[in-house]
């Protein structure tokens, strides 16, 4: 079996897996007071920056799960993330959940296409 491990992703055979990415900032700060629709930018941003350091791309997204502290939140991340993952649609499951680690209001996992070779 292909496999490296990147950081907050393992790349097996042509399958890319990301574990749930915070909104944390690229000097690892946290910063859990920001507002909701800042800490959903970060988040996916920090998603696409992994999928771009592993030579893929938001069209190789496969499955996409969200965890959101408040349901209330759907509407305004299901905007934002029409606008930075682009018109590919892969599954996806948005789970309300009580609370995140840090105090966070959303974090994402995904699993994507990617090249081993």
């Amino acid at each position: 079996i292909a496999s490296c491990l990147v950081g907050s992703e393992m790349c097996i055979r042509d399958r890319l897996y990301v574990s749930g990415q915070l909104p944390v900032q690229a000097d690892g700060r946290h910063q859990p007071e920001q507002p909701f629709v800042e800490q959903a930018r970060s988040a996916l941003g920090n998603l696409l920056a992994i999928l771009d350091e592993a030579g893929s791309s938001p069209e190789d997204l496969l499955k996409v799960t969200v965890y959101l502290v408040g349901v209330e939140h759907w509407a305004v991340f299901d905007q934002l993330y029409r606008q930075l993952i682009g018109n590919h649609r892969p599954a996806r499951a948005v789970v309300p959940v009580a609370g995140l680690h840090h105090g966070y209001l959303v974090e994402i996992d995904a699993i994507a296409r990617c090249d081993t070779a």
